[in-house]
């Protein structure tokens, strides 16, 4: 009797990248992950059942694109003003988004008091804490006014258990702390395995598209900062935020990583106090220092996504005897503070060969573009000279090699920026090179905005 040989691929393949291995391997051999090499179904030569075509409803039906309703999704406001300029105006109903950030940065307590505020505005928010006990964040809620009737608490780790309180609180808002501790039935592995945080991401973002209910997710980052699990993880939600900023200082910042419904060039501004987080509407004014004018200090323009910030940058140099003086900065570059000082040397005769230099910003911002070498030459020169220059002084550039002074992006909203602030003189690639704003600053003789530079 005849028999039928069966062709046997079983296999193991990534997840991720599709790679396949005859072997199981914990790391896949081409895009490098780790745990998204999975078992593949032997094949057994019978025929698979075909999908049947399935006649769509009306008002699914495809349709020229020119008839499509461009009527805009209404959006819901946060209550929190930051919050809202990230997300593109606010929360639009089934969306879907993912908040990372580094341990301790302050995702729990900002989301919290989106809760609250959320709550404050009569909609119901449920959330789901599989991190922390309802006790724990009640206490949190407390100490930073968060205690809301219409905010409700479930402490859980298993997916379906958090879809009975869905279908039991009807919330209008539901944030879930966080993905990596929240565990489904339906998939192997513990939580935090590859395919359940496949698996939860996959229903709570049915589940939001089929109620137009906004769910927010709170993901873990790698020692790299990149998000934990597999990289599906953010092609599914609709918007991609990280919350960064440094343990040891006060200031937070919300970017937009990737948004369905807006630009992703937006970013909050936050600071952590005792009671919690704070929105800080108007940066600028952090990042300046008080009092008369200082020898070694020079404001420059950053821009952090569309919004253009004042920022200090303060120098000092200390002359030493040692072979190789120390060069420290904090909050800036230091390969570019490094270039700026080799160029200080060659072409403005500066000699920093025997001093000690430190470079660093006002209120822990970082300022690492180029658009900041010029504020940095500037604010070195002078510490060196022991000069300061006006309060109505600010320098936007980048220099090249040459000593050139180059223009930077977006240097119209920098300026609009610094005459807001009330910097009269903005120093600039108009001055073509290093020695022409040398010169210019020691002269004293600043145009204003629209006027004429002076040749050298």
């Amino acid at each position: 009797m005849a028999t039928t040989k069966r062709a046997s691929t079983a296999g193991y393949r990534c997840t991720e990248c599709g790679w396949t291995a005859p072997k199981w391997v914990g790391r896949c051999g081409e895009c490098q992950q780790w745990g998204t090499v999975v078992e593949l179904a032997e094949q057994t030569g019978i025929a698979r059942p075909q999908v049947q075509a399935v006649a769509p409803s009306s008002d699914r039906s495809a349709r020229p694109i020119t008839q499509v309703d461009t009527t805009q999704v209404p959006r819901r406001t946060t209550g929190v003003g930051e919050f809202d300029r990230v997300l593109g105006g606010g929360l639009v109903p089934g969306a879907v988004i993912l908040l990372s950030g580094e341990p301790g940065v302050g995702k729990s307590t900002m989301l919290l008091d989106v809760a609250a505020a959320a709550a404050r505005a009569g909609r119901r928010v449920l959330y789901a804490s599989g991190e922390e006990s309802a006790a724990q964040v009640r206490l949190r809620a407390e100490r930073t006014g968060a205690l809301e009737d219409e905010l409700y608490l479930a402490s859980e780790t298993d997916l379906g258990t958090i879809l009975g309180h869905i279908d039991a609180v009807q919330p209008g808002l539901v944030i879930v702390d966080s993905v990596q501790t929240v565990s489904s039935a339906l998939s192997d592995g513990a939580a935090g395995h590859p395919s359940q945080v496949r698996e939860v991401a996959a229903t709570l973002v049915r589940v939001a598209k089929e109620r137009d209910l906004p769910i927010i997710i709170v993901g873990h980052v790698t020692k790299d900062g990149q998000v934990a699990g597999p990289r599906l993880l953010e092609h599914l939600v609709d918007v991609v935020c990280q919350f960064e900023g440094d343990p040891q200082t006060a200031l937070r910042f919300l970017r937009s990583l990737k948004n369905r419904f807006g630009a992703t060039d937006e970013v909050g501004c936050f600071e952590m106090t005792g009671d919690g987080i704070a929105e800080v509407p108007d940066p600028s004014q952090r990042f300046l220092s008080r009092g008369k004018p200082q020898p070694g200090t020079c404001v420059g323009i950053a821009l952090e996504g569309r919004r253009a910030l004042a920022v200090e940058v303060q120098a000092l140099t200390i002359a030493t005897s040692v072979p190789n003086p120390r060069r420290v900065v904090q909050g800036v570059d230091g390969a570019r503070v490094a270039m700026v000082l080799a160029l200080l040397e060659s072409r403005a005769g500066l000699r920093l060969s025997g001093q000690d230099v430190y470079v660093s910003t006002v209120g822990g911002v970082r300022f690492t573009e180029p658009a900041a070498d010029l504020a940095i030459a500037v604010a070195v020169y002078h510490a060196v000279k022991n000069r300061a220059i006006p309060r109505t002084v600010a320098a936007i550039g980048e220099l090249s090699l040459a000593s050139e002074v180059r223009a930077v992006t977006q240097a119209a909203r920098r300026r609009s920026e610094a005459a807001r602030l009330g910097y009269a003189h903005v120093v600039d690639e108009r001055f073509q090179d290093l020695s022409g704003v040398l010169n210019i600053l020691n002269t004293r003789a600043l145009p204003r905005a629209g006027e004429d530079v002076p040749e050298f």
